[in-house]
C-alpha cells in the first residue's frame, strides 16, 4: 500500500481527527445541524473565507479567491448523520441518544474543513475560487437541490465530491467515468379486491394472491426487461395484506425500491411496474394503484473530471487508484452533476483490524481506519492545484 500523504495535510493530522471525532460526538439530523453548521461556519471565516450561511436551510458556503481570475471549481462535504442508536464502543462515541455518524460523513466535514485550511494558505498561488460546499440532508432529503435553489453553483465551472468508503481497504480510490452510483426511487402500489371467507373464495378477488402474482412479476423486469450488462434492482420492502388467517385478504399495500444506473433504464422499470398492474388487473379483476416517488437521480462522472481526478489519486495511492467497489446506493450529489460538470469518487476507509465488509455503511457499530482522513485532503488539494495553481 502506498500513501504519498501531502505534508500540509500531515501537519493537520490531529486538528482534521480530532474534528471528525468532535462531529461524531455531536451528530445532528437532516436539516436540523445548528452546531455542525456553526463549527464550520465559524472554522471557515478564522481562514479568511467569505461565508454564506443558511444556504439550503442550514448549509454553508465558503469562498476562497485566488490571486487571479480564473474558472469556480466547487468542492462538497455532507453534514448529516443518521437516526440509528450507536452500538460500537469508541472514546468518542455520539452523546446524542438516537442518532449517529453511521455512513461518514463526520469525516467529510473534517476533511473538507482541512482542505479550506490548507488552501487558503496557497491562495497566492491560486487563479480563480475555490468553493466549499458543506449541505444537509443527504440522507434521503436531497438538501443538494436545496443548496442549488440558493444559489451555492452560482457561476461553478467544476464540482468534485467524495465519499469515504468501507467497502474498500485504505490506499485504494476508487472512480469511473459515467455512472458510479444508482437512482433511487420509492414506489407503493395499493391493490383493492374483493374479501370474503377463507372456505368460500368463489366471488372473491384475492388480494393477497395477487400480491404475491405482482411481487413474482416485477422480478422478470429484471431478469427479462433490462440488459444482463446493465446495472438496476428492484426491490419490494413491505407487504401488508388481510386481517385474519381464515378471511380472503380484500386490499394489500406493497412499497419496494427501484434502483438503476441510467435514466433510461429508471424509466423503462417504472413503465414495467405500469404495464403488469394494468394486466393483474385484467387477469384478476383487481384495482390497482402505483405511486410511485422520483428519488436520487444517478449520479454520473463527466469524463473529463473523472481523468482529473485520476490524476490527483495517483500522486497519493499510485496503482491503488482504480475502479470503485459499486454499489447500486444513491446519492444526492448527482443533482449537482446534472448542473456542472464534476466527479464523485470513493476513499477506501475500511477499518484495518476487523474482516472486510465487517463494517458497513448504516449500520450501528460504523467506524472508519481514520488515515484515510488524511487521503481525501491530500486529493483535493493536488485537484485544486492541478485546476487553479499558478505554478
Amino acid at each position: 500500500m502506498r500513501l504519498d500523504i501531502r505534508p500540509e495535510v500531515n501537519a493537520l493530522k490531529a486538528s482534521i481527527i480530532a474534528t471528525r471525532r468532535d462531529i461524531h460526538q455531536h451528530p445532528e439530523l437532516a436539516f436540523d445541524l445548528p452546531r455542525t453548521s456553526g463549527l464550520v461556519a465559524e472554522r471557515l471565516r478564522e481562514l479568511g473565507l467569505t461565508v454564506e450561511t443558511g444556504i439550503g436551510k442550514s448549509g454553508v458556503v465558503g469562498h476562497l479567491q485566488g490571486a487571479q481570475a480564473g474558472p469556480v471549481i466547487a468542492l462538497r462535504a455532507d453534514m448529516d448523520a443518521l437516526p440509528i442508536q450507536e452500538t460500537g464502543d469508541v472514546p468518542f462515541k455520539s452523546k446524542n441518544d438516537g442518532i449517529m455518524h453511521a455512513c461518514g460523513h463526520d469525516g467529510h466535514t473534517a476533511m473538507l474543513l482541512g482542505t479550506a485550511e490548507i488552501l487558503s494558505g496557497m491562495k497566492n498561488r491560486l487563479k480563480g475560487e475555490v468553493r466549499f460546499i458543506f449541505q444537509p440532508a443527504e440522507e434521503g432529503d436531497g438538501g443538494a437541490r436545496y443548496m442549488i435553489a440558493d444559489g451555492c453553483l452560482k457561476d461553478v465551472d467544476e464540482i468534485y465530491g467524495l465519499h469515504l468508503w468501507n467497502y474498500q481497504p485504505l490506499g485504494e480510490v476508487g472512480v469511473r467515468s459515467g455512472p458510479i452510483l444508482a437512482a433511487a426511487d420509492i414506489f407503493e402500489v395499493k391493490l383493492t379486491g374483493v374479501g370474503g371467507h377463507g372456505a368460500a373464495p368463489q366471488g372473491t378477488i384475492d388480494a393477497a394472491l395477487v400480491a404475491a402474482e405482482f411481487i413474482q412479476a416485477v422480478q422478470t423486469i429484471i431478469s427479462r426487461n433490462i440488459n444482463p450488462l446493465d446495472s438496476a434492482v428492484v426491490t419490494i420492502g413491505t407487504v401488508n395484506a388481510g386481517h385474519s388467517f381464515n378471511i380472503i385478504a380484500d386490499s394489500a399495500r406493497l412499497t419496494g425500491t427501484v434502483r438503476a444506473y441510467t435514466e433510461n433504464n429508471r424509466q423503462l422499470v417504472k413503465q414495467r411496474l405500469e404495464e403488469i398492474l394494468a394486466g393483474l388487473e385484467k387477469m384478476f379483476g383487481v384495482k390497482t394503484i402505483l405511486n410511485y416517488e422520483d428519488g436520487y437521480p444517478p449520479t454520473i462522472n463527466s469524463p473529463e473530471a473523472t481523468a482529473q481526478v485520476i490524476t490527483a489519486a495517483r500522486k497519493v495511492v499510485g496503482t491503488g487508484t482504480g475502479e470503485p467497489y459499486l454499489s447500486m446506493g444513491g446519492e444526492d450529489f448527482a443533482y449537482y452533476l446534472q448542473k456542472v460538470p464534476g466527479a464523485f469518487f470513493f476513499v477506501g476507509s475500511a477499518p484495518a483490524d476487523r474482516e472486510p465488509m465487517a463494517v458497513p455503511h448504516h449500520c450501528s457499530h460504523f467506524d472508519i481506519d481514520e488515515r484515510a482522513l488524511l487521503v481525501g485532503p491530500s486529493i483535493m488539494v493536488e485537484l485544486i492545484l492541478q485546476r487553479l495553481g499558478l505554478d
